[in-house]
């Protein structure tokens, strides 16, 4: 019987990382994890799947490190020699990315390099999976966007996604390792980042269902973004990474909506009038703003066979939902017919 596949998760506790270590443990793999060394406890995402060290069967191991430590990525990758790298970890957030420009460049550029350079130093045989994002297209120079659309970064983030994808194209090409890049849009879940304006927009519907919250603050709502469900774009991760070739590949549904649009749903699913509850507040406006993502996965379709399967409207009825229960309330009780 062959042992299973061995695959490290870098960002395991963030919404891709724990919908990325179901799928694979779903599919068999044994998956290991990297964690940074902290104060308190970040696991909750994947808490329900540790298993039975002494069980049979496929199992998440976690490992201490961090991808501003060369030593430290070096030790677990000597350690798990994984058959699959999926590098997801980074400073995620564009608004944040505009007040510590120098951590999110060191965390979201260099270490994507940091990791790169560490496998082909230690020589490991693996497939590298690098998390693009659709902001690396940022002031966009065509809609939709493809994987031939050129690159115009707008936040510190976006700058560093940008330097991340170019470093993983490099090392495919010099070295003739397997590298590619995932140019994910927008996808959300109920396990998004309490910060992120679509979990920030679905908590506040249900604290104010709750009576626990009076009015919603935002920047700016005429954003369009293209809105995708998290468990389907690691879906295609994974299937990235079983390509025959190493290949960067647009992961998207092919919808726009603005941040309006996705209010008016939140609210709307619960019988409400968002404009009674949300107020602007310039403190969340950006200094540079990207207006319009739209993405064209055609690509992804025929070469990957992927397809993405949640729409808009249920994506923000199923959040909705989730921030009710989390709020101690029945969904079905509230949310309406739409």
């Amino acid at each position: 019987m062959s042992e299973p596949r061995r695959a490290l998760i870098t960002g395991i506790t963030g919404q891709d990382g724990s919908y990325l270590a179901e799928l694979l443990l779903a599919k068999g793999y044994d998956v290991h994890g990297i964690i940074r060394r902290s104060s308190t406890f970040s696991t909750g995402r994947i808490e329900h799947l540790y298993h039975d060290p002494h069980q049979s069967g496929p199992r998440l191991t976690l490992h201490y490190g961090d991808v501003l430590d060369t030593s430290s990525l070096v030790r677990v990758l000597e350690q798990v020699a994984p058959d699959e790298v999926y590098h997801l970890a980074a400073q995620s957030h564009v608004a944040v990315s505009f007040e510590m420009p120098e951590f999110t460049t060191d965390a979201t550029a260099v270490g994507t390099l940091r990791i790169l350079e560490a496998i082909h130093q230690i020589g490991l045989p693996c497939r590298f999976y690098q998390a693009g994002s659709s902001e690396m297209y940022g002031k966009a120079e065509a809609i939709p966007q493809d994987e031939r659309t050129p690159f115009h970064p707008r936040s510190p983030y976006a700058v560093s996604k940008v330097f991340a994808h170019h470093m993983t194209v490099h090392y495919r090409e010099a070295y003739g390792m397997f590298c590619a890049n995932g140019i994910l849009f927008n996808h959300e879940s109920p396990r998004r980042g309490e910060t992120f304006v679509t979990r920030k927009v679905t908590r506040a519907v249900a604290g104010i269902v709750a009576g626990t919250q009076e009015k919603l603050f935002l920047g700016t709502l005429g954003a369009r973004r293209d809105w995708g469900f998290a468990p389907e774009y690691v879906e295609a991760m994974w299937r990235i990474l079983q390509h025959s070739e190493p290949d960067d590949f647009v992961i998207a549904t092919g919808e726009s909506h603005s941040v309006e649009e996705f209010v008016r749903a939140a609210f709307a699913a619960v019988g409400a009038d968002w404009r009674e509850f949300v107020e602007h507040d310039a403190r969340y406006d950006r200094p540079a703003e990207v207006d319009f993502l739209l993405g064209d996965a055609a690509k992804a379709r025929k070469v990957l066979g992927w397809e993405p399967a949640t729409r808009f409207a249920e994506l923000v009825r199923l959040m909705v939902a989730a921030d009710l229960r989390q709020a101690g309330l029945n969904p079905e009780g509230i949310l309406v017919d739409g």
